[in-house]
């Protein structure tokens, strides 16, 4: 989306993010007027811990409101941070860069459509009951500290919406994990990996198209991620499967923090 975000496409931008915080929860959500606060004590994830503006009007009173939301994250423990999409509008932008905080984190949110070929011909797949057995995995696949086991688990057992937890296993040796998350006619895909030994055999992209199959019979009619803008190996993943860039955020937080 370049220059000014138009009304239509800021509408399109509000349903993947309402997507994307009921699909990834946090353990805590406080509103400053459409500012959504999210914390979460068990997960240090930034989209887990951080400011979301959700209306480029909604600019009153915005030195008072940082300090507000600066003392929530200082109970949790969190630098304060804000996560700026599109939603989030130029003015507030303006004023970070004035104060001098740092950007980083910049993400790419993609889309897919579930009608292609390629979904509809993948492997037949059901996803595991246990969630204790694919928390394992996933941490095994992404090298995760074994303290955030609890988080994680807390994470994907708020999960409102349906939930498919997927796993690619040899001689009980996760190769690939991933979370789809079925809500409507959209299917997100979450805590994606590939084991670093595993890599280059094909083993995410099988993973992908059995968990996009398995939305797809439940109705999702399109497929959603987020991926750090950076990470040009999983972005060429994703292209072949037919994802394309819907829009961009990233973080802001103060250099001295």
């Amino acid at each position: 989306m370049a220059g000014r975000p138009q009304p239509t496409e800021l509408a399109v931008v509000r349903q993947f993010e309402a997507a994307g915080f009921r699909a990834w929860p946090a353990s805590a959500v406080h509103y400053d007027g459409t500012w959504v606060i999210r914390l979460t004590a068990g997960h240090p994830a930034k989209r887990l811990n951080s400011v979301n503006p959700l209306d480029p009007n909604d600019m009153k009173d915005l030195p008072d409101r940082i300090m507000r939301a600066e003392r929530r994250f200082e109970a949790y423990g969190r630098p304060l941070t804000f996560r700026l999409s599109p939603l989030a509008g130029s003015a507030l932008a303006r004023l970070l860069d004035a104060e001098g905080w740092a950007v980083f984190g910049e993400s790419m949110v993609m889309q897919a459509d579930l009608d292609s070929a390629a979904v509809q011909d993948a492997m037949d797949q059901i996803p595991l009951k246990d969630m204790g057995r694919f928390v394992s995995a996933s941490m095994a696949t992404h090298g995760t500290d074994a303290t955030l086991r609890a988080g994680l688990s807390e994470i994907i057992g708020a999960i409102q919406p349906e939930v498919g937890l997927f796993a690619i296993e040899e001689d009980e040796r996760p190769l690939a994990t991933a979370i789809c998350v079925h809500d409507g006619d959209l299917a997100g895909l979450f805590e994606v990996a590939t084991a670093e030994a595993a890599r280059g055999q094909g083993h995410g992209r099988r993973l992908l198209l059995s968990a996009l199959k398995w939305a797809r019979l439940r109705g999702a009619r399109r497929a959603w991620l987020q991926v750090e803008a950076d990470n040009f190996v999983a972005r060429r993943l994703y292209e072949t499967l037919g994802f394309s860039q819907l829009y961009r955020y990233h973080y802001r937080r103060r250099v001295d923090r």
